[in-house]
C-alpha cells in the first residue's frame, strides 16, 4: 500500500512551493491537486490553476509523482489537455499521473456558459473524452470526429516521456465509467459514495467493497485482471476521521488494505476548512502510518 496527498491550489506559489517540497521530504508516493476553476466553500477564496501549479511543482521537486485528482470535461477539451499533459510529463521527467473523471454539477459545470449537463450527457461525453485523450497521448497525429469532441490532424510530437502514455486513474462508480477504467485505466479512484457523503463511518468500507466488486466485474468483462489496476481511495468525503490520530489512521488504512485498496490519498491540512487537521499528527502519519501496519 502507498500513501499520497492532495495539496489544494489555494496558496500563492511563494508559500505553496514549500508544501510540495515538504510532501516529497515526508516520503509521500504522490502529490495531487484538484483540477477545478473554483470549488465548493473555496469559491470566493484564492484558487489557482491545476496544470500550472503541477508544472511549478515539477520544477520544485525531484522524486515525488504528481497528478490531477481529478481533471474532467466540464471545462477541458481532449486536444488542448493532451498537449498540456505531454508538456507536464516532460517537465516532470515522467512523474505525471492523470486522474480523470466525468465531472459533476457545481461552479465548473456552467462556467463556460452552457447549461449543466445531465448525468447521461456527462457519461456520454466521458465515453468520448477518455478514448480520444488516450489516442492523442499515444499518437503523433490524431483525427477523430465524435458527437461531442473532434480532432483534426492534432499533432503531439514527441509524445509522453512515459510510454505508451502517461497513466490514467479513472474516477468512476457507475457501470459506464467502470468500463472505461477497466479498458483505459492504469488505476481507479473512489472517494466513497458520491450520492451520500454522510454514510456512517462503520458503513463506509462496505460501500467501497461493493464498488471494488463492480470494478472486478468490469475488468473481467474486458478480459483484464483487476489486480493490474492501482486502486486509490481519496479521503475526506465520508464521516471517517483517519487524520485525528496515528492510531485512527492505522486502523483506517488497515481496513482498506484488507479490501484491496492499494493507495490512500489524504488531504494536506488547511486550517479553518473542511480539511482542517493537526499538522504535526499529519506529518507523523506520513512518516510512520504505513510502517505501523506491519
Amino acid at each position: 500500500m502507498r500513501l499520497s496527498t492532495v495539496i489544494l491550489p489555494v496558496h500563492r506559489w511563494g508559500e505553496g512551493q514549500k508544501l510540495w517540497r515538504r510532501a516529497e521530504e515526508l516520503g509521500f508516493h504522490a502529490a495531487y491537486t484538484y483540477d477545478h476553476l473554483s470549488w465548493q466553500s473555496f469559491r470566493d477564496e484564492p484558487w489557482f490553476g491545476a496544470l500550472p501549479t503541477l508544472t511549478a511543482a515539477a520544477t520544485a521537486t525531484e522524486r515525488i509523482r504528481l497528478g490531477t485528482l481529478v481533471t474532467n470535461p466540464n471545462f477541458r477539451h481532449p486536444v488542448t489537455l493532451a498537449k498540456e499533459l505531454i508538456t507536464l510529463d516532460d517537465v516532470s521527467g515522467g512523474r505525471l499521473t492523470v486522474g480523470i473523471g466525468a465531472g459533476g454539477t457545481g461552479f465548473d459545470a456552467q462556467v463556460l456558459g452552457h447549461e449543466e449537463w445531465s448525468p447521461k450527457e456527462r457519461a456520454d461525453r466521458f465515453g468520448e473524452f477518455v478514448p480520444l485523450l488516450d489516442a492523442l497521448l499515444r499518437r503523433d497525429a490524431t483525427t477523430r470526429d465524435g458527437r461531442y469532441y473532434a480532432a483534426v490532424e492534432a499533432r503531439n510530437i514527441p509524445g509522453c516521456v512515459q510510454r505508451p502514455r502517461v497513466p490514467f486513474c479513472v474516477a468512476a462508480t457507475g457501470p459506464r465509467g467502470l468500463r472505461l477504467a477497466a479498458r483505459y485505466g492504469q488505476g481507479w479512484v473512489t472517494c466513497g459514495d458520491p450520492a451520500d457523503p454522510d454514510v456512517p463511518a462503520e458503513r463506509a468500507p462496505g460501500v467501497v467493497a461493493a464498488q471494488l466488486a463492480k470494478l472486478t466485474a468490469a475488468c473481467e468483462a474486458e478480459g483484464r485482471d483487476a489486480a493490474s489496476l492501482d486502486r486509490l481511495l481519496l479521503q475526506g468525503f465520508t464521516s471517517e476521521r483517519p487524520l485525528d490520530s496515528l492510531d485512527a489512521f492505522v486502523q483506517w488504512a488497515g481496513t482498506y488494505r484488507e479490501l484491496g485498496i492499494t493507495e490512500l490519498v489524504v488531504h494536506w491540512p488547511i486550517p479553518d476548512t473542511c480539511f482542517a487537521a493537526d499538522l504535526a499528527v499529519f506529518e507523523r502519519i506520513a512518516t510512520e502510518g504505513l510502517a505501523q501496519l506491519g
